[in-house]
């Protein structure tokens, strides 16, 4: 008889998803019964690590991830990271057990109630299977949904007495291809663009995860124009040594309109360009043309005027190669490196001029230190496609588990977590499952001792920061305590011989970097 554990564990490895997060429960336990040889468990130590460490992991091989979580507080738990892995388009499945049905109209100890509501609006679909029968094939829908573009993380709660009960296999199905852009559409922007003197483009994650970053190249190269980053940019879409990149477009509307108002026409592809963190509303509206590419229909929405192509980012740019008139070619040259900061006391600036000196030349960065980011924007260079990862939620807790997984999905490669001291206690328990996995990963704590990018913020809107005191942590020994090599750097002497350290190490190990305010 083929009962659902067995349906569901062979459409997983047909699917090639062998390798599962998780943190487990009772609830959960039927389902390791007979656990097959061929699939990897990866365990974290509370939820919301388990949910980033996947989301990571997916978005570094490019393929979906299983998360199994305990019920309703394993999923509660696991809520912050879930936003950000819906932000971050990242295709999950997330299954979490629960209370046995002949238990549920009793509102049983550990049972969810309206579990298919809490997730919600932060997955794409959400089900718990009328029957145990159906479990299988609701697993093999929620593939199909998360894997769909835009893409991103489905939920499916199951009963604990679903997985020894009978059900059919399932065929998978198989998506060949992303939804193409209209050629038709493309042919009616051709004109604007080509008679634009001025144009702009402004890239953003969808790029980089389409694969779309040579075609990027090339497009911006025969328009000659400069290439913005789309603000907070949870992905690196254009290579930041090229002469035509110009920089990160701020999270504001007066700065993104002071920025392109220099230009007739904008071609925003794949970025988010009018999302925005803080209230400033331009004083007149954009007057360039504006011409957007996305396959985000939600995302395209926000836009206030232009016109709208939707799609696949990388053929769409293909298609427009093939049509755009060559402008003259671009007069300006890459932008200047800073003078390192090479002797003394540690900065900011000193710690991301030697990661970008000493980092081995593969390496993945998973980022997250808010306050570093005006340093890391300016100082360190990102040249190569698929190789930078952030939160696009704006949330903390991403870097630290995502890191483990993205080294978990390229073990040949040196990963790179580069986080805050306070974003990096949100999980920080990742450190153990990287020791555990003996993973190759170097988590960089840039240490100020406080909540630095919030202690800004107070600053620019002139009212107080309570609550952002940090003092007295120790990350040498947090790291030893989870099994991990540890050292502290508060010279750039020091911090220079403890970056080659780590890189020449083959297993995990921390650098907690104290720098000056």
């Amino acid at each position: 008889m083929t009962t659902v554990r067995n349906s569901v564990i062979e459409f997983l490895r047909e699917k090639g998803m062998t390798v599962m997060f998780g943190n487990p429960g009772s609830t959960e336990l039927p389902l390791y019964r007979d656990w097959p040889e061929d699939f990897r468990y990866i365990l974290g130590l509370q939820e919301s690590v388990v949910l980033s460490m996947a989301d990571g992991y997916a978005q570094a091989s490019g393929k979906a991830a299983i998360v199994n979580l305990h019920s309703a507080a394993g999923l509660g738990h696991a809520m912050g990271s879930l936003v950000s892995a819906f932000k971050n388009q990242t295709p999950l499945i997330v299954t979490a057990g629960q209370q046995a049905r002949s238990l549920l109209l009793a509102e049983p100890f550990l049972g969810a109630v309206d579990p298919t509501a809490m997730p919600k609006p932060y997955v794409k679909w959400a089900c718990e299977p009328a029957s145990a029968a159906e479990t299988p094939q609701a697993i093999a829908r929620a593939y199909a949904i998360a894997m769909t573009p835009p893409r991103g993380p489905v939920f499916v709660s199951i009963p604990v007495d679903d997985w020894d009960q009978p059900a059919a296999p399932v065929q998978p199905l198989n998506f060949l291809g992303a939804p193409a852009p209209g050629r038709e559409a493309i042919a009616e922007t051709l004109p604007r663009i080509n008679a634009a003197q001025k144009p702009v483009m402004v890239l953003g994650p969808e790029v980089d995860r389409a694969g779309g970053w040579s075609a990027a190249i090339e497009l911006a190269e025969k328009l000659a124009c400069p290439v913005w980053t789309s603000p907070m940019s949870s992905r690196c879409s254009f290579p930041e040594s090229h002469p035509q990149f110009a920089g990160f477009l701020r999270a504001d509307e007066t700065s993104v309109f002071e920025t392109l108002a220099l230009h007739d026409l904008v071609l925003v592809i794949g970025a988010p360009a009018f999302t925005y963190h803080f209230e400033s509303p331009a004083s007149k509206p954009l007057a360039a043309d504006l011409l957007q590419f996305t396959n985000d229909a939600g995302i395209a929405s926000y836009t206030k005027k232009g016109s709208i192509v939707l799609g696949d980012v990388a053929a769409a740019m293909e298609i427009l190669l093939a049509g755009v008139e060559s402008k003259p070619p671009f007069e300006g040259s890459a932008r200047a490196a800073p003078e390192p900061a090479r002797t003394g006391a540690l900065s900011f600036e000193a710690v991301i001029d030697l990661l970008q000196a000493l980092r081995p030349q593969n390496a993945l960065i998973a980022e997250e230190a808010p306050s570093a980011r005006p340093a890391i924007q300016k100082r360190l260079r990102i040249d190569t496609p698929e190789s930078f990862f952030a939160t696009a939620s704006g949330g903390l807790g991403f870097a630290c588990a995502a890191a483990v997984g993205a080294a978990l999905a390229q073990p040949d490669k040196r990963t790179i977590a580069l986080l805050g001291d306070g974003s990096a206690l949100y999980t920080i328990q990742a450190l153990w499952t990287a020791a555990k996995e003996n993973l190759p990963v170097t988590f960089v704590i840039i240490n100020n001792g406080g909540y630095e990018a919030l202690i800004g913020i107070a600053r620019r809107w002139q009212t107080p920061s309570v609550g952002t005191d940090l003092s007295g942590l120790d990350f040498v020994n947090l790291a030893e305590g989870f099994g991990m090599k540890a050292q502290r750097a508060t010279t750039v002497g020091e911090m220079e011989k403890a970056l080659g350290d780590a890189f020449a190490f083959q297993g995990p190990s921390l650098i907690d970097a104290i720098v000056e305010d």
